[in-house]
């Protein structure tokens, strides 16, 4: 076990070394960078949002506007084909998601289907596998009535045209701004996710994308004053519409579209030559030019119509025909406004209206505040680890830094090469690892300690110590893997870096454990020849105690179950304090441009507003605020709605650090998400635990695991701590934990079964918890000194997640020892329980000497 040839030893050191090679970037300055040769590596991680400020943004695609398009498109073609063939026909009107029609004379009915055949002939796809999708279904319920019916399918293909559609034209408005990196994609099946990472402006680029951008010329209706089609009825082929003016102007507008934004070849902002005013210039393609052209020769001296999502942005007269195919749109721009009109009109007009559900905007400031912090807290938490270990372990602790060191090098290493973006959770997540990697070298050395208690000589100690160590470091370790797994399935966001930065780091962990580890311990013992283990205080910690656990587990059962019972009804009373993750609403942090704040100004001010619930509360010390507005009963766009009535309120007087909008569609679905994540992890563990010890021992695991999640949910009940998303990641990062801690217990009690055939169940679990003791408390200390110094100094924004992982880490420590050990005991699980198991490898070694000595 100790033994490595030279080929083992270059691969371990090879890898190490190439880990270390390419996370030296991410520690490098920018200037640096692009002086190193060709050869070097110079990839660095990516900042997620959080880090480096920037805006997470959610659009989903009106599924209604779409179906009300197809509907007036089908009612459209249905009168152009009846009048086409000369058919006579009543009632033609389009509710829902169907359209019908009555042909008067009952002779013309079968010509009137076959005119309107092309509505239910199948279009060519390949989205649904089936090459083609028919959008409509025709029927006649009642003699010469013919309705067509929008088809399921129909409608699934249209959504997806008009997301790949939408995806593109998001893209080409975000390209448009200039900014390094942006990604748009899909999610989910009516939806576009775009992150904007070190945007300067999120306000703008919100503006750009909540725009449809469906532009047309159509003519003014000056038949009838514009008045009286209001106060009447308007003439037929007309509409009302409004220009952007404050107060808008009515006018009478001409349903005919003359020509349309699809027509546009080019738009700039430029400025008028002799106003100097900031236009938008546009160019047709020749079909549009002609279209125009001909528009402008037959109503020279009328009115036309520039509009823009229904809204009038100028209404100028035709002095003379347009033949160019250009013209220029003017309407009291700013030179920006006016950017931004060219900029949509170049991107070309969604095929429907996207709504935000989801906003998380970081200003840079914040961005650099938790850069700083991040750094800080990791460097403290880094100090804490290897301070403990030194003085625990003496020279096995330094071995067990360097491979610590080693190992998060590898880690950064691996999160580089994936491309994978690293946020504040992400290096919460970084520096759990840093608590946690040390436990599997704390396996392995208390088993050394113990082999050498028990006469073995120092080179016997640690070859036996390693190769006990190593199922219990695989289970410990594959079960938190599990978790996230899971993690990184539900999660969105941070919360999804974190569950990969905690993936990455167990399995870098259990490499370093038992390559880079062992072949230090060898190198050590070849070169020092020690003849006995290092002392440092676990020479004072004792090997084998003799605590009466199990003469408690009652009194503790009693006291679990009071608890746990207290918290469930306590949650039929009092709901947790959920965070705008869950119920949906706003989080804004802003800090006073005097740095002086006044929280009861903001929130008498903010009432003025009419927003609904409100909550103010100061923190730092720098004119910080943190304002929580509740959810808006309009649905999605009144969030964004509620969200420009703050901005326009309070962006003389305070910047705007961060801005986290969810609306009712997005939080309910975190909501399940979260459950499901939280069910379906419990479920996982519960198999793999059964599949490699017994069914006893998975019920147990649950159980203590149950009891955790419960006892978590008290703790933010009980202290008022807002549930979010990142709670979610708290709770499955201490059931991974609290597992991690059962299974080494677990697996101790497995192996002294199969070896004190006669000691009651009682005795041996009792005997098996001492045994275990001194790692569990390491292991703790080691965790609870990295995620102390991530709480005191990582930020606002991840204290609480933080707090509820520390309070987690003493409530699973506390749950296997008293609880999943015990429950062994409550179903009867019996000494001979692994008799089988042992009896099966004899059979089968016997057998495997028969074979041999018949040869």
């Amino acid at each position: 076990m100790l033994y490595f040839s030279r080929w083992k030893t270059f691969s371990i050191w090879a890898v190490v070394l190439l880990g270390v090679l390419l996370s030296l970037p991410n520690i490098y300055p920018q200037s640096l960078i692009s002086s190193l040769p060709n050869w070097f590596p110079t990839k660095q991680m990516t900042l997620g949002l959080d880090l480096q400020g920037g805006s997470h943004i959610l659009l989903k695609i009106d599924t209604n506007d779409l179906i009300k398009a197809q509907l007036e498109s089908a009612r459209d073609e249905i009168r152009t084909q009846l009048r086409d063939e000369r058919i006579g026909y009543t009632g033609l009107s389009g509710t829902g998601k169907v359209v019908q029609v009555r042909i008067r004379d009952a002779n013309d009915v079968p010509a009137a289907r076959e005119a309107l055949k092309p509505l239910i002939t199948p279009v060519s796809s390949g989205l649904f596998g089936t090459g083609s999708v028919t959008e409509m279904a025709m029927d006649e319920p009642e003699p010469g009535l013919l309705r067509f019916t929008m088809t399921e399918e129909g409608i699934r293909y249209r959504t997806a045209t008009a997301l790949n559609q939408s995806i593109e034209v998001v893209g080409r408005r975000v390209n448009e701004l200039g900014t390094t990196e942006p990604i748009v994609q899909r999610q989910g099946d009516d939806r576009v996710l775009v992150q904007v990472p070190g945007l300067q402006d999120p306000q703008r680029l919100k503006d750009i994308l909540g725009q449809t951008a469906k532009l047309t010329f159509q003519m003014v209706d000056q038949s009838v004053p514009v008045q009286e089609a209001m106060e009447g009825r308007p003439p037929a082929g007309s509409t009302v519409m409004y220009s952007r003016d404050d107060p808008p102007v009515p006018y009478l507008i001409e349903n005919r579209v003359i020509v349309s934004g699809e027509s546009l070849i080019d738009a700039q902002a430029t400025f008028d030559q002799r106003t100097n005013e900031p236009v938008v210039s546009f160019r047709f393609d020749s079909k549009g030019a002609g279209r125009f052209g001909q528009a402008t020769q037959q109503n020279t001296g009328k009115l036309f119509a520039i509009i823009l999502d229904n809204q009038v942005i100028s209404a100028p007269r035709i002095n003379e025909p347009i033949l160019g195919g250009s013209g220029q749109i003017s309407g009291y721009f700013t030179p920006q406004t006016a950017n931004d009109l060219a900029v949509l009109l170049r991107a070309g007009a969604l095929p429907a209206t996207m709504t935000i559900v989801e906003e998380r905007t970081v200003g840079p400031s914040l961005g650099a505040d938790s850069i700083n912090a991040g750094k800080f807290a990791s460097m403290v938490g880094a100090i804490l680890v290897i301070g403990c270990m030194l003085l625990v372990y003496g020279s096995l602790g330094l071995i067990a830094n360097l491979a610590l060191a080693a190992n998060v090098a590898m880690m950064i290493a691996i999160l580089t090469l994936l491309g994978s973006t690293l946020t504040l959770p992400g290096i919460a997540g970084i520096v759990l690892t840093m608590g946690m990697a040390v436990d599997s070298n704390i396996i392995i050395f208390e088993r050394v300690r113990e082999e050498r208690a028990y006469g073995k000589s120092v080179v016997q100690s640690f070859d036996q110590g390693f190769k006990q160590a190593l199922a219990t470091v695989v289970d410990a370790n594959l079960t938190t893997f599990i978790v996230a797994v899971i993690l990184f399935y539900v999660g969105t966001g941070p919360v999804r870096g974190f569950a990969v930065t905690l993936g990455i780091g167990i399995v870098t962990t259990v490499f370093t454990a038992f390559t880079l580890t062992r072949w230090m311990v060898a190198f050590w013992i070849k070169r020092t020849k020690p003849t006995d283990l290092p002392k440092g205080l676990v020479h004072y910690l004792p090997l084998e105690p003799s605590l009466p656990f199990m003469k408690y587990r009652n009194w503790a059962f009693a006291l679990s179950g009071a608890l746990s019972i207290a918290i469930i009804g306590m949650m039929f009373v009092k709901d947790l304090n959920y965070g705008i993750d869950f119920k949906g609403g706003s989080i804004i942090e802003i800090q006073a441009k005097s740095h002086v704040a006044d929280a009861g100004d903001v929130r008498f001010r903010l009432e003025q507003l009419n927003l609904g619930e409100v909550q103010v509360q100061e923190f730092g010390d720098q004119g910080e605020l943190m304002v929580r507005v509740g959810a808006q009963d309009a649905g999605d766009n009144a969030e964004q709605s509620a969200m420009e009535k703050i901005r326009g309120e309070f962006l003389e007087d305070y910047d705007f650090r961060r801005v986290e909008t969810v609306g009712p569609t997005v939080s309910g679905e975190l909501a399940y998400t979260g459950a499901l994540g939280v069910f379906a992890s419990m479920i996982a563990l519960l198999i793999y635990i059964w599949f490699r010890f017994e069914w006893q021992f998975g019920i147990g695991a649950i159980v203590s695991t149950a009891h955790d999640v419960i006892m978590i949910l008290g703790i933010y009940m009980f202290f008022g701590l807002e549930f979010s998303l990142s709670s979610i990641a708290a709770i499955l990062t201490v059931v991974g934990y609290s597992i991690n801690d059962t299974v080494v217990i677990y697996d101790r009690i497995r192996e002294m079964l199969r070896k004190y055939k006669k000691m009651p169940v009682e005795e041996l679990i009792n005997l098996a918890l001492n045994h275990t003791l001194s790692r569990t408390f390491l292991t703790g200390l080691t965790v609870f000194l990295a995620l102390a110094a991530l709480y005191l100094y990582g930020g606002e924004v991840i204290s609480s997640f933080v707090l509820a992982i520390i309070i987690g880490v003493f409530v699973g420590s506390y749950s296997s020892v008293f609880i999943a050990g015990p429950m062994l005991i409550l179903f009867k699980l019996r000494p001979d329980t692994f008799d089988k198991d042992t009896e099966d490898k004899k059979g089968a070694a016997s057998s495997t000497l028969a074979s041999a000595s018949g040869h």
